[in-house]
């Protein structure tokens, strides 16, 4: 397949700037898919196919900009897009001139769609709310720190390239392309590395980077090795590889081996395969093993059968729920009493139960529903108990409810998902599940699925992603139903579950 244009001049700069990649290595750029990277021959476990100079990727502190970044203060993801919108000012001037040029001039993220596209593409998603939220936050932080900064560096800065639109573009380039190098350089922009395309659990490049905290001050005999992308993640088996150069089996031997890159030098980073891949076949990095909501967020894709994907189902959705069958003094004492137990998050603001991707419900709501069904009599018990306990989780006194069981002093990890399981608690999760399901609108998951068989991936990307996280929620919620009512076979119902007529329903 011929280079394109902006392959040629990738390369071209990549060698001016110190960059070495295997001959094994084929880069590929179509119109359909963008760039990947695939093997030209056998490539093997161990070898290290790409070194890339710290010093040639895009951070704050190699920016033109770094002086004017530092003044005001700007650290992080601000500084690191302050960095991005200044070189792209630059034009043929900045020194990554011939890396900018191959980049889009944003990525397809949530986050730069239109707000119509968020509110119609992702309604009843994970990612609705989430989205509505970063849109105000980054125009937020646009104004708070962008704007001043034109205003106190007026002969360096060009407007044009500091907008709010260009701002969202930054950022949405670096939430899908950073890497974070080193404590000294923080996140940036790693040219090369950021070609290799995604796979969900089917890494077969390694990113890794030997910690040189602030390069010329280290005193640590242990280097770490840093794993992007967004996380830091310590791998004594890449640590242990690196350096590590084999020749392929057909022969190919990268001009990397007359380099004088030593394994320990830490103004490199590596690319190492952690697996053999054959001859024609794309080489993929992973960026963790993630649900389609947490990859279109970050990334701009999704992947159809992600067996990570899961739903939510939010604590206001529970109360919503629970003032149709009770009043609001059942409801507060009862969530009251469940948080006192121990079995809510430390955020009381965000809480919510996870679906897991076979429709199994986080113990933790099972807990939360038994503890609403219970009588007024065995209620007031448990609370005296609890009052008395303390802590019950780390009291050594345990004192035994409903007919001998101590439960409610255990962890959730230790216990039974099945002494929860009454008939009144299944029958809630149904009528969760409808109450989930709804927030998607009039359209069934039928209606989806064929709205997905019919789009196009290429000219249709932002629906067509949409709909397939759509779809894998709505499925994980068909899974919650068949759970909910298989599950209700259990005859291990508590008396306690009758509602009285005292504490029924609601008034207004």
């Amino acid at each position: 397949m011929a280079t394109t244009r902006r392959l040629r001049v990738f390369k071209r700069w990549m060698k001016s700037n110190g960059f070495e990649w295997s001959d094994a290595l084929e880069f590929v750029d179509t119109p359909e898919e963008g760039i990947a990277v695939r093997a030209l021959c056998q490539m093997n476990e161990g070898e290290v196919v790409a070194k890339m100079p710290k010093e040639a990727c895009l951070t704050i502190n190699t920016s033109g900009a770094c002086e004017i970044i530092e003044n005001a203060c700007l650290g992080g993801y601000l500084g690191l897009a302050v960095a991005i919108m200044y070189e792209r000012s630059l034009g043929g001037d900045s020194p990554w001139a011939g890396y900018l040029q191959l980049l889009p001039q944003q990525e397809c993220l949530p986050l730069v769609w239109t707000l119509d596209e968020v509110n119609q593409l992702l309604c009843g998603t994970e990612l609705h709310q989430t989205v509505q939220e970063d849109k105000t936050l980054v125009y937020e932080d646009w104004q708070e720190n962008i704007l001043p900064l034109l205003e106190s560096e007026p002969s360096k800065l060009n407007p044009a390239f500091f907008g709010v639109e260009q701002y969202f573009a930054a950022k949405s380039l670096i939430s899908s392309r950073s890497f974070e190098i080193d404590d000294y350089h923080g996140f940036g922009m790693v040219p090369l590395a950021d070609l290799f395309n995604h796979k969900t659990g089917a890494e077969d490049v390694h990113f890794t980077a030997l910690s040189s905290h602030d390069e010329s001050d280290n005193e640590s005999d242990n280097d770490d090795v840093v794993d992007g992308f967004d996380e830091g993640i310590v791998d004594e088996e890449a640590l242990a590889q690196n350096g590590a150069i084999d020749k392929t089996e057909n022969g190919v031997v990268s001009d990397m081996e007359c380099s004088s890159v030593t394994e320990d030098d830490t103004s490199m980073l590596e690319m190492v395969m952690i697996k053999d891949v054959s001859s024609g076949v794309e080489v993929f990095n992973t960026y963790g093993i993630l649900g389609n909501a947490a990859l279109l967020h970050r990334y701009g894709f999704t992947e159809q059968d992600n067996t990570y994907d899961i739903v939510n189902i939010d604590l206001e959705l529970v109360l919503q729920w629970c003032s149709s069958l009770f009043s609001d003094r059942h409801s507060r004492s009862r969530i009251s009493l469940w948080r006192r137990l121990g079995y809510s998050s430390d955020s009381e603001n965000s809480e919510y139960f996870e679906i897991s991707f076979d429709g199994e419900p986080q113990i933790e709501l099972l807990i939360l529903l038994y503890i609403i069904f219970l009588t007024d009599d065995v209620y007031h018990k448990l609370d005296l108990s609890v009052a008395i306990a303390g802590n019950c989780h780390e009291s050594s006194e345990k004192t035994t409810f409903l007919n001998g069981d101590d439960i409610f002093f255990k962890k959730a990890s230790d216990m039974s998902k099945k002494t929860l399981l009454t008939k009144e608690v299944c029958d809630a999760l149904l009528s969760l599940s409808d109450i989930r399901e709804s927030l998607y609108g009039s359209k069934s998951i039928e209606d989806d699925i064929e709205a997905l068989e019919r789009c196009s991936f290429v000219r249709d990307r932002k629906l067509y992603h949409s709909l397939v996280l759509r779809i894998s929620e709505r499925k994980i919620i068909q899974k919650l139903r068949n759970y909910a009512s298989k599950s209700c076979k259990i005859t291990n119902p508590i008396s306690a579950g009758k509602k009285s007529k005292k504490t029924t329903k609601r008034k207004r």
